[in-house]
């Protein structure tokens, strides 16, 4: 595969004003995906915009916009719309193409662009790279004559599309009636959307996280800030809590007590509850290689299989598209219910948890430990320079490591995408051994590194 030059593993990110996340770049990518994305037929084209709530967002979008209707393009905006809110909407206007303006849960200072094909998947790879491969040719080339040129509308009424889409994927005949929820919406894309899904299917909602000013997306709230969302449970006495991220594409739930649960639980418990109701799909489900073994033993324990991916939702999204399963996802909060959706979605993984719980009567803190988890330790190790990982003395201490996890824990070790990073992590029964082993590589790790 190529070098990447603008796309890293979600989209083009950087920090705002500074390249790659420039108007320049912004504009360039709109003349390069609007060429790339017309077919030759006299039909006109369309691409849908949509974007979070960060301040550089009211750069990037005119820079977008611009450069597709310059290639000939129609374009749509949405304004603060959720990623699987842009990426299904994408899908159902027809368009060639969907863009979110999103850092997801980064602060305010970056910001990122993502694309959708029609399908209202993420590009793959060889797209993105083709794509960029067009991005450093001359602004001049392959303009559209001026008769040509995209028009540009405003979508009022996209919010209120994504609210009917959301409640379609809760259970016909359920209501959240009196059930207390609190929300944390991060200042972020779901600030309207996702307190009205909840008060329309029933609920009495308490939120948080939804003033947003540009500048205080997923600060000290959201997801990344669980303190924020046990706080409001416990201050409204509600009966669960929900956090999304700036982008609302993943969502971390936490108890009546404001204890948390994470992406594991969760997929835990929708799992084994379609399972029961003869909805799981594949036999299983798809998590990455970061979900915890307690996970796997509970699903073999019920006959379901845990399949693992690369860290990253698309490659979840690929082995579930490959195996024919409805339900995956990240440790992080990152929810895949592919029946309802192309892309994770906190909202309407949030939305399954509250059915099961409406449905059975029972305290949240009841049904959030599905298993126990298993000990597990992450160290992140920093490098300078050259290739840690293939020094013989590395290599040995992996080695020696996963002989004495052997049978009762696993191991993993591979560098971060984004950063000059070793992340070394292990699991097992034995909480002091997983620690030993631990320290282990990731002093073997630093001393090559």
């Amino acid at each position: 595969m190529g070098e990447r030059r603008y796309f890293g593993t979600d989209g083009i990110r950087g920090r705002a004003n500074t390249h790659p996340m420039t108007p320049e770049v912004a504009l360039r990518v709109g003349l390069a995906a609007g060429r790339m994305f017309m077919s030759s037929d006299d039909r006109r084209h369309l691409v849908v915009i949509g974007k979070d709530t960060r301040l550089s967002g009211y750069m990037i979008e005119p820079a977008l916009v611009a450069g597709f209707s310059a290639a000939g393009m129609d374009v749509r905006t949405f304004g603060p719309l959720p990623t699987p809110g842009v990426a299904m909407m994408t899908r159902s206007m027809r368009a060639d193409i969907g863009v979110m303006i999103s850092a997801s849960h980064n602060a305010y200072l970056d910001n990122g662009i993502k694309l959708f094909g029609p399908d209202g998947y993420k590009l793959s790879d060889e797209v993105e790279l083709k794509i960029e491969s067009m991005m450093d040719e001359a602004l001049g080339s392959g303009l559209a004559a001026a008769d040509q040129l995209g028009r540009v509308k405003r979508i009022d009424d996209s919010q209120a599309r994504y609210v009917e889409i959301a409640k379609a994927s809760f259970p016909k005949g359920l209501s959240l009636q009196g059930l207390r929820i609190a929300v944390d919406c991060a200042n972020g894309a779901g600030y309207k959307v996702a307190p009205t899904t909840l008060y329309e299917l029933g609920a009495e909602v308490c939120a948080v996280g939804v003033e947003p000013n540009g500048l205080n997306i997923n600060a000290d709230c959201g997801s990344t800030h669980p303190q924020t969302i046990a706080e409001a449970v416990r201050t409204y006495r509600a009966d669960i809590g929900i956090a999304l991220d700036g982008d609302a594409d993943r969502v971390i739930i936490c108890d009546e007590n404001g204890r948390v649960v994470d992406g594991d639980q969760i997929m835990a418990m929708v799992a084994l509850d379609w399972a029961r109701r003869g909805l799981l799909k594949g036999g299983g489900l798809v998590a990455t290689v970061m979900s915890n073994l307690g996970l796997e033993r509970r699903l073999q324990a019920e006959g379901l299989t845990l399949e693992r991916t690369r860290v990253g939702d698309r490659y979840v999204m690929e082995r579930m598209r490959e195996g024919g399963f409805n339900l995956g996802g990240e440790q992080s909060g990152h929810i895949i219910l592919h029946d309802h959706a192309t892309t994770g979605d906190g909202l309407m993984s949030a939305l399954q948890v509250l059915a099961i719980l409406a449905e059975s009567g029972r305290p949240m803190s009841e049904l959030a430990r599905q298993f126990e988890p298993v000990p597990q330790k992450l160290e992140n190790v920093r490098f300078s320079a050259g290739k840690p990982l293939e020094a013989a003395s590395v290599k040995a201490a992996i080695a020696e490591a996963e002989a004495r996890l052997a049978g009762q824990g696993r191991l993993l070790v591979r560098p971060s995408g984004t950063e000059k990073l070793i992340r070394v992590m292990a699991e097992g029964d034995d909480a002091k051994l997983v620690k030993a082993v631990v320290a282990d590589v990731a002093a073997a790790v630093r001393s090559a590194g």
